[in-house]
């Protein structure tokens, strides 16, 4: 139709300037286009580039939400919004890691992933990076600080004269669990003050409440913050008010869609989950396009709330 080569027309089409092309010549190419309605072919496009922009989302746990509240529906969201950005396709894998490679890289989800699995991810030498913070020095992710964000809290709760802290939570095995007691920890020793872990697996917080309250804690800090309504009724069922007598801190936000809010703003710390998924698709990105795997830790935000208050004069002692 126009009368020109199939290399000028593509150069027409990419709009690339590194062949300057006579406007009337350009003209009648985009002409062309427009009176036959035709549409450049995206899979030709894609294989021509050697990558079919297709990001893989796998989660090794259920994430889908049932409530707009899920943990993990804003890492979905921040995934969805920089992908769309970028002008990339998302694939989920429902089968298992095996098929990842029908997408040029992949995100990976989940609270908990085994070091075998992920070692066989870096040895498949196929993109990845996941969405939390892992112990493997070769596996790219995207974490939040929880150790500098639980530290943060300590250090705030000491600042008020509190003296006898408690962890309340299993302190492990996932990533997320660890940096948590880590920090936790780390701030207390550093405060010179009192640090009590108890584990909570299958013991019910009755149980562990009046412990304790007999080693004369004041500062609770609980690691599942879907716990902090049962908690605060706990504590109230042996007499002690909250935050009068026992301050409450939860490093966090509900994992668990459905969960009881407590009767009021418990002071907390907020994760960065839209912006970690964002940040997962451009560290992908980057490294399908041939660049280094990243580390990166982003982090959290601390939010004020009602249930730490300052420690009474008997308490500091």
């Amino acid at each position: 139709m126009t009368g020109v080569s199939q290399a000028t027309v593509s150069l027409v089409l990419n709009d690339s300037g590194a062949v300057r092309i006579a406007q009337e010549t350009r003209q009648r190419v985009l002409d062309a286009i427009r009176a036959t309605g035709y549409v450049a072919d995206v899979v030709g496009r894609r294989l021509a580039d050697r990558s079919n922009r297709i990001l893989g989302v796998f989660t090794y746990e259920p994430v889908f939400p049932s409530a707009t509240a899920d943990f993990y529906h804003p890492f979905l969201v921040g995934i969805e919004q920089r992908a769309e950005q970028l002008g990339c396709d998302l694939l989920l894998f429902t089968s298992g890691p095996h098929r990842m490679r029908l997408a040029d890289g992949c995100i990976v989800l989940g609270r908990s992933i085994g070091r075998d699995e992920l070692a066989r991810l870096v040895a498949e030498h196929h993109p990845f990076v996941s969405v939390g913070r892992r112990d493997a020095t070769d596996v790219p992710y995207v974490g939040a600080d929880y150790g500098a964000a639980t530290a943060a809290l300590v250090a705030a709760a000491v600042a008020l004269g509190h003296r006898r802290l408690a962890y309340v939570g299993t302190g492990g095995p996932a990533e997320s669990h660890l940096d948590r007691l880590r920090g936790f920890a780390d701030a207390c020793l550093a405060a010179g003050v009192s640090a009590t872990h108890e584990p909570r697996r299958d013991d019910a917080l009755a149980g562990v409440v009046p412990r304790l309250l007999a080693a004369g804690v004041t500062a609770l800090f609980l690691e599942e913050p879907a716990d902090a309504a049962d908690l605060v009724a706990v504590l109230r069922g042996h007499g002690r008010d909250v935050p009068g007598d026992v301050s409450v801190v939860v490093l966090g936000e509900p994992t668990r869609a459905g969960a009881t809010p407590p009767p009021f703003d418990v002071t907390r710390f907020r994760t960065p989950r839209r912006e970690m998924g964002w940040r997962a698709v451009d560290h992908l990105t980057e490294l399908v396009g041939g660049g280094p795997a990243r580390q990166t830790l982003l982090p959290c935000e601390l939010v004020p709330g009602e249930t730490l208050r300052t420690a009474s004069s008997k308490e500091r002692t």
